[in-house]
């Protein structure tokens, strides 16, 4: 339902008055005298994106201001202030509120953020959080998801899989990351890995009118995915492809630049995948030779 509400939702919205970037990427961009102000924003709810009796309040409010922040990361954005809202169940308000404020605050504290406002509403139903991130963009302009062209490599920070066991909870948006690499001008378009990196690529694909071809022996497997996939039924490269919310960089890095490309940043690997390529679709390669590939993912909703 999500995806297909949101093509509706960008048709309807082109009678509207138009921003710089509208419906369609990880962010918005609004133009001013200055920096284009990028602006984001993200809802979580009870049992789809955190069980709260399992994680607590503290860990879903540390959690909504990371992945805000990492939209803001894939679009290399700086991010100034963030407004949180929250529908809160009736019977525990006072305390569940407090504690995700305080989660809040905690991350924001973390990476320099302010909290310009919000809302708050009590009702009879489960936890709903939601937040507007607000952030600056480079002077050089930002990443967009339809920047990719046939030859780019596929580059992704990280290794994939197994966020269930605990990575979507606690992540680093991969902020430093992308205030490291976007001064390198090598980066030709980008998104986070939230819905899987099958799915993300797509989409990246999609808006850059090409296809990726993807080498699956060089795709960086998290131990969480191998963990998780004995006991699942699925492989652990299935995990690194279809989880998601690794909440880490996808990125199309020019091929005639790809020897400044750092091998990782702080510790964190960066890791050539595969290639963007004129035919649309997403192709893997592997021993067996080139197959169509689908785009597993996480579908919120």
């Amino acid at each position: 339902m999500e995806h297909g509400f949101i093509a509706w939702a960008k048709q309807r919205a082109m009678r509207l008055p138009k921003v710089k970037l509208g419906i369609g990427d990880d962010c918005a961009l609004i133009a001013s005298d200055g920096s284009d102000w990028v602006v984001t924003t993200d809802s979580l709810c009870e049992g789809t994106h955190f069980i709260l009796d399992e994680c607590g309040p503290q860990a879903v409010g540390r959690k909504l201001v990371g992945v805000n922040l990492s939209d803001l990361a894939s679009m290399a954005a700086s991010p100034v202030a963030v407004f949180l809202s929250l529908c809160l169940p009736r019977k525990s308000a006072d305390l569940i509120g407090a504690e995700i404020y305080e989660g809040v605050c905690q991350a924001c504290e973390k990476y320099n953020v302010a909290i310009g406002g919000g809302d708050t509403n009590v009702w009879d139903g489960p936890l709903v959080v939601h937040l507007t991130a607000v952030g600056t963009a480079p002077q050089a302009g930002c990443w967009l998801r339809s920047g990719a062209r046939p030859g780019d490599k596929i580059v992704v920070s990280g290794r994939l899989g197994g966020s269930l066991l605990g990575k979507h909870l606690e992540f680093e948006p991969r902020l430093h990351l992308a205030r490291a690499l976007h001064p390198l001008g090598i980066v030709q378009a980008a998104t986070d890995i939230s819905d899987g990196l099958g799915v993300d690529l797509l989409n990246m694909t999609v808006a850059s009118r090409c296809g990726a071809e993807v080498d699956l022996d060089l795709i960086p497997i998290s131990d969480a995915a191998v963990e998780r996939s004995k006991t699942t039924g699925h492989t652990a490269l299935e995990h690194a492809i279809g989880d998601g919310e690794d909440f880490e960089l996808l990125m199309a890095v020019d091929p005639s630049r790809i020897d400044l490309l750092p091998q990782s940043i702080d510790g964190v690997p960066l890791t050539v995948i595969g290639t963007f390529v004129s035919r649309t679709g997403l192709w893997s390669r592997s021993k067996g030779g080139v197959m169509q590939m689908q785009p597993r993912g996480y579908v919120h909703g």
